[in-house]
């Protein structure tokens, strides 16, 4: 198991790390993208940053989704109690105000985990929010994406190719979550997540944790669409 996220980390260091800021038009408009943390590093000997987060999203949508998750329009922080905030568009965002909420202790985790994008929850709970607790957490949120947060990415234009039981992402995520090596820091925020599968894997996320790990095939394919995805950066960047 380990040997295959070793290899994974390995084969993806061929591509550039993108940091915050940097335009989204120079992404791709499908794939997979793989998140790192700073002073979160692989546990395969030396110092490379390990992989916290594996997502993909639906057609043509993976620009939109990076950009929900570092926040681009920031005039979504222009919420009310009839709108929701932008940790509603991205998990991603929920899980770490979720983190930061009982690391404080903060009774707001409560109201925090209601999604407020149905317009039934907007209606029902919308009085108990506190519309200026949650732009700060918001804040601090992006905050944190923008300065540790980085990421790779590799082009798959096939939407059945990235999700569901014949897609890669479920089985990248397997990879990862089931090396015993890449472990947490005693400093990772995500050790005061709510959510127990984040405490235990060490990834900012809960789906596809026990998922069957890539086979010699898939890694084939995965180095493929690597040199691919290269290509494909050399050539419009």
């Amino acid at each position: 198991m380990s040997k295959k996220c070793r290899w994974l980390h390995e084969a993806l260091e061929v591509l550039p790390l993108i940091r915050y800021p940097f335009k989204l038009d120079m992404l791709p408009k499908n794939g997979i993208y793989f998140f790192y943390e700073d002073g979160e590093f692989w546990g395969h000997n030396g110092d490379l940053l390990r992989i916290v987060r594996i997502g993909t999203h639906r057609s043509d949508n993976f620009r939109n989704r990076i950009a929900e998750h570092f926040l681009f329009k920031e005039n979504k922080m222009n919420f009310d109690k009839n709108r929701p905030k932008p940790s509603d568009r991205s998990i991603f965002r929920k899980n770490i105000g979720r983190a930061l909420l009982n690391r404080d202790n903060d009774p707001y985790l409560e109201i925090w985990e209601i999604d407020f994008l149905p317009k039934e929850n907007r209606i029902k709970y919308g009085h108990l929010r506190d519309i200026e607790k949650e732009k700060l957490v918001e804040s601090r949120i992006t905050e944190i994406l923008r300065k540790k947060f980085s990421f790779r990415f590799i082009i798959i234009e096939r939407e059945e190719e990235r999700i569901g039981t014949k897609g890669l992402e479920s089985k990248l995520i397997g990879t990862v979550a089931r090396c015993k090596k890449c472990r947490p820091s005693e400093s990772w925020l995500g050790r005061y997540s709510p959510v127990q599968e984040i405490r235990n894997s060490g990834l900012w996320l809960k789906q596809h944790l026990n998922a069957s790990e890539i086979d010699e095939k898939d890694m084939v394919k995965i180095e493929t669409l690597i040199q691919k995805t290269k290509k494909w950066i050399e050539a419009n960047w």
